[in-house]
């Protein structure tokens, strides 16, 4: 199948309202809102190394989708449209079939429109999707804004990923292969968190990146950490593990200030969130248990490992 004959099989859509030129010619055209910035983030996924091979081709779709609004989700964006670049050791229709309706069925609840992109053939399966989205002028948020006595907060449960990943089949396989971006929870965070990011690497990497960023320390408290139950009756250490550097979350990590927190409280957002720690001035993150401290060796993924 030639290239184009492919892109208009699986992947052309009608321009939506919000895009003044999409699929179909050399680039894009998009108007940004009055008022607002632009927010662009790239996520690559490669066969074997960011999911395993046995994965459906739906799921993939979905994730490639999936983990570029979580980073947009992590600046406070509302998503606008992606990018796709494609890779493929062949041309597979029912892998296609179920990769685009992945991407699509993951766009959807987000109105978030496919707008271009390229495909090519190459002995491995990559997948680069680069995400839109816009924020009112000056408030994005960024890594660099916790303060002394902030609360640390996380969305959601951590560890579900990384523990799939070592138990396939498990029904938490569907939080490996389906992450939730939490976009809505982004946006009303806007105005009340000092700093986030996303939970990709593992907690304590991730986080890690938050302190440094900001110049100030963290105490984490190991016995408020939202587990599900499958990681609750392991040993400590092992559910620790699963929940500070497995990684692929995709959850939202957030600092902010204890009135903040009401406030958020107030707004009652769909998505669970729960208080694991808070900032301290001390640069470094310190781990505690039922009051007392803890040494873990902690990782988080590695990119080139």
């Amino acid at each position: 199948m030639a290239e184009f004959s492919l892109i208009d099989r699986y992947f052309k859509t009608a321009a939506s309202a919000q895009v003044d030129l999409g699929i179909g010619d050399d680039s894009a055209i998009v108007s940004p809102p009055v008022g607002e910035q632009l927010v662009i983030c790239t996520d690559t996924l490669v066969a074997g190394r960011h999911f395993p091979l046995s994965t459906s081709a739906h799921a993939i779709g979905w994730k490639s989708v999936a983990v570029n609004l979580s980073d947009l989700a992590a600046m406070g964006a509302t998503p606008h449209s992606i990018l796709l670049a494609l890779s493929l050791p062949q041309v597979d229709d029912a892998w296609l079939e179920g990769f685009s309706q992945g991407l699509f069925d993951c766009c959807a609840p987000y109105n978030v429109q496919l707008i271009g992109g390229d495909t090519t053939q190459s002995p491995h399966l990559t997948i680069s999707v680069t995400a839109l989205g816009w924020i009112p002028t000056a408030q994005g948020i960024t890594r660099s804004g916790a303060q002394v006595g902030d609360y640390v907060v996380v969305s959601g449960q951590i560890g579900d990923a990384a523990f799939a990943l070592q138990h396939l089949g498990h029904p938490l396989q569907q939080r490996l292969d389906y992450p939730t971006p939490r976009c809505e929870l982004g946006q009303s965070l806007r105005g009340l968190a000092s700093s986030m990011i996303d939970i990709s690497d593992g907690l304590a990497q991730d986080l890690g990146h938050i302190l440094k960023a900001s110049g100030v320390g963290a105490t984490l408290s190991l016995d408020q950490l939202p587990l599900d139950p499958a990681l609750q009756v392991l040993a400590p250490e092992q559910r620790w593990q699963y929940a500070l550097a497995g990684g692929d979350d995709y959850e939202l990590c957030f600092t902010l200030s204890k009135d903040n927190y009401q406030r958020l409280c107030q707004l009652n957002p769909t998505t669970p969130f729960t208080i694991i720690g808070s900032i301290q001035a001390e640069f470094g993150l310190r781990l505690e248990y039922q009051g007392q401290p803890q040494s873990l060796p902690l990782s988080g993924y590695q990119h080139f490992a």
